[in-house]
């Protein structure tokens, strides 16, 4: 049976790696920590230029990440070089790994892909509203690879960014004014002229309706127990809800206090007695 300690590098072998490999894996791990620290330190310092400069808030974390990803990602192969890999096979290898992981990683890509679309076209920015996916929220941050959206109740929701370039999306804030409507219902025995005059009046009193475009005031169904009178006036887009949320309870109390009622369903039942 072969001696095991034969086996075993001999100690001058031992002493020849170290001294061959031993400073190149100890200048790589001094390069690999002071690079680490180096990239964090710049991403802050990028973030900080860019809010001094009020660059756009939509780009900057995205700008922010990209860097900071990429040079690690060169942080990485700089130090594998320092090691003594040859960087061709290195590269070689690089290739073959990125090709499979492109595949298993498609939809990450796609992702990626979304976000820079995002950022050139620019559905939206940081602090919109929007309504896509399924949910709806206030913009937050737009990272590469997915955007985050948080709700009036501070829901945070994250979509990738793939299906948010590609799909269908609401933008509330894109215009500065937009369009509240409201619905009253009225008794079918009930003035409809003067119902139509008390949710003017209330309404237009309020300096947060505007007067261009003109508001409109009419009636837009026959109801089965109520005759809709319907209004549509345009607000600045900030005041879309408070307008929205104060006119339902001006109108109501103001109703009351004509003698407009606001019917409730009601059916007419006819009973027949069978002889």
């Amino acid at each position: 049976m072969e001696d095991i300690t034969s086996m075993m590098p001999s100690t001058d072998l031992v002493i020849d790696l170290a001294i061959t490999y031993g400073g190149k894996i100890l200048l790589a791990i001094v390069t690999l920590l002071v690079g680490l620290w180096l990239i964090k330190k710049l991403s802050r310092v990028l973030r900080r230029t860019f809010e001094k400069r009020s660059f756009d808030k939509s780009l900057q974390t995205f700008l922010v990440s990209f860097v900071g990803i990429t040079l690690k990602i060169l942080l990485v192969i700089s130090v594998i070089s320092m090691v003594g890999v040859q960087m061709t096979s290195f590269i070689a290898l690089l290739g073959a790994a990125g090709l499979a992981f492109g595949m298993a990683l498609s939809g990450t890509l796609q992702n990626f892909a979304g976000g820079v679309m995002i950022l050139v076209l620019k559905p939206f920015k940081v602090g919109d509203y929007i309504e896509a996916q399924g949910f709806a929220g206030s913009v937050k941050e737009i990272q590469i690879f997915h955007t985050i959206l948080n709700t009036p109740d501070k829901k945070l929701i994250v979509i990738p960014n793939g299906g948010l370039s590609t799909g269908s999306l609401i933008n509330y804030s894109a215009e500065p004014i937009r369009r509240v409507d409201w619905t009253f219902g009225i008794g079918y025995s009930d003035d409809i002229d003067k119902a139509k005059a008390i949710i003017s009046q209330v309404i237009t009193s309020d300096e947060r309706a505007l007067k261009d475009p003109e508001p409109f005031f009419g009636v837009i169904s026959l109801g089965d127990s109520s005759v809709n009178i319907v209004a549509r006036v345009w607000v600045e887009a900030a005041n879309y809800w408070p307008l929205f949320f104060a006119m339902n309870e001006a109108v109501k109390k103001e109703f009351d206090k004509q003698g407009v009622s606001i019917p409730f369903p009601q059916r007419d039942v006819h009973i027949y007695q069978a002889k």
